[in-house]
């Protein structure tokens, strides 16, 4: 049906035409917004239909609630054919009901009759495919951003357990981008995993038997920290900063503040912590 009718005449509606009743429902006097235009962005598919047809009401329906499941891949516009002769003659309309997709402000495609479910959702997908990437999209809907194929590469390594291999392309990224925010946090994440998994379960056990030991502390955090009992792990680290001066506090606190980066800053646990973290210092 492609360039076979000319909608150019629907541009201007005739004055006094009424208003649209509904979201999906146009008339002579918004064609021009709600399908031309409209059309510049997504396909619009045009059904007309007459109140005194039942089927073509169900029919209108069925697009209803398809076009409500499509996430702004196309748009619906419901035409009562009867009140608005000038729009049913443009597309030379010789039954009711008749579907016409729109797009660029052109016919693109059209059926006529009642048709069953999986035929007019079949229909709406070539419709979608046809014009894929030639119209300027919806700008309601949010685009979808193509992956990084860095990011995609270090998700690849950690599904393989390659923790060495993922810190490596983490890495890679934040030296070309240093302020790439989601790089850095998940650096953050794949270092501590390392660093963690290596530790025995016995360091907690080995730490609590010589609380003045800066290094069994640190290990014993991480591994609390693994078991996800974080609390407990800054609360160690924290009493530690209490006992300690110079160097030995400087290298716990340092710990400290990078074990906090691993959490949202609004959690309530490390809120709770952060406060204490500056009670232990001054």
């Amino acid at each position: 049906m492609s360039g076979a009718v000319d909608l150019s005449a629907l541009k201007q509606p005739p004055a006094g035409a009424p208003a649209a009743a509904g979201d999906h429902t146009v008339t002579e006097a918004d064609f021009e917004t709600k399908v031309l235009r409209r059309s510049a962005q997504v396909p619009v598919v045009v059904a007309l239909y007459s109140q005194r047809s039942p089927g073509s009401i169900e029919l209108v329906q069925l697009l209803e609630r398809l076009v409500g499941e499509a996430n702004g891949t196309w748009d619906l516009a419901a035409v009562e054919a009867e009140s608005n002769m000038r729009i049913a003659q443009a597309f030379g309309v010789q039954g009711i009901p008749t579907v016409i997709a729109v797009a660029g402000g052109q016919p693109l495609a059209d059926f006529q009759g009642n048709q069953p479910e999986a035929q007019v959702s079949q229909w709406l997908t070539a419709v979608v495919q046809a014009v894929e990437g030639k119209l300027e999209g919806d700008p309601s809907v949010p685009q979808e951003q193509p992956a990084d194929p860095r990011f995609a590469a270090a998700e690849a390594l950690l599904e393989q357990g390659d923790l060495a291999g993922a810190e490596s392309a983490y890495e890679s990224i934040v030296a070309q981008e240093p302020g790439n925010t989601e790089a850095t946090a998940a650096l953050r994440q794949v270092k501590f995993l390392r660093r963690a998994q290596e530790l025995p379960e016995s360091a907690i056990a080995t730490a609590d038997a010589d609380p003045g030991n800066v290094a069994a502390a640190l290990d014993a955090a991480d591994v609390e920290l693994f078991q996800q009992q974080p609390e407990a792990a800054f609360d160690r680290l924290i009493a530690l900063v209490a006992r300690t001066a110079g160097d030995e506090r400087t290298t716990v606190r340092t710990r400290l503040l990078e074990l906090f980066e691993l959490f949202d800053q609004a959690e309530p646990f490390v809120v709770a912590a952060r406060r204490k973290l500056a009670t232990a210092l001054y």
